[in-house]
C-alpha cells in the first residue's frame, strides 16, 4: 500500500481511458487472459484476435470497450453490450467485463473505467448497468458497492452448444 502512496504522490501514475478499437485487440488479449486466470478460469479465455477486432470494430459494433493506459501501455480494460431486459421493458448496458492488471489494483483505474462505462450510457440514453462478479472476489464487491452499486443476489448458468 505504501509502494502505491509514493507512486501515486511522484506523480509518475497518470492514467488514460479511452474506447478501444479493433487495433487494440492484440495488446487487450494478455489482459482478457489474465482475468480469466483471475476469475478462475485458468487463463483459458478462447477469444481470438480476429473476433474481438471484428467484435469491436464491426457495423454497428457488438462489443463496446474502454482501454486504460498508462504510458502507453494497457493497464485494464472494460468491456460492454447493450441487452434488454424482458422485466423492465427497456434496453440497458451489460458491462462483460471489468479487470484492471493487479500492480494498477487501488490506485483509480477501476474507477475511471467504470465512469467511462457511466458516460457511454448515460450518452445511449441506458438507464441501468448491470454485470456480475464472483461470490468470493470481496475486493471487486467493496469497490461496486463504493461507486453505488447494489447486489442482486443470483446465479449464473451457462449451456455449451457445440
Amino acid at each position: 500500500m505504501a509502494d502505491r502512496a509514493a507512486k501515486a504522490d511522484a506523480g509518475s501514475y497518470c492514467i488514460c481511458i479511452r474506447p478501444a478499437i479493433g487495433a487494440d485487440a492484440p495488446a487487450m488479449l494478455p489482459l482478457i487472459r489474465s482475468h480469466a486466470a483471475y476469475e478462475g478460469g485458468g487463463g483459458q479465455a478462447s477469444v481470438t484476435e480476429a473476433a474481438l477486432r471484428s467484435a469491436l470494430d464491426g457495423t454497428p459494433p457488438v462489443l463496446t470497450a474502454w482501454v486504460a493506459t498508462e504510458v502507453g501501455v494497457l493497464v485494464g480494460y472494460a468491456s460492454a453490450t447493450v441487452d434488454f431486459s424482458t422485466w423492465a421493458g427497456r434496453s440497458f448496458l451489460h458491462v462483460d467485463c471489468l479487470f484492471v492488471a493487479g500492480r494498477c489494483r487501488g490506485l483509480g483505474v477501476g474507477a475511471k473505467l467504470l465512469a467511462a462505462v457511466r458516460a457511454h450510457a448515460a450518452t445511449h440514453d441506458l438507464e441501468e448497468i448491470q454485470w456480475q462478479t464472483p461470490a468470493w472476489n470481496e475486493d471487486a464487491i467493496r469497490f461496486y458497492r463504493r461507486e453505488g452499486a447494489t447486489f442482486l443476489p443470483k446465479t449464473r448458468f451457462t449451456i455449451v452448444t457445440r
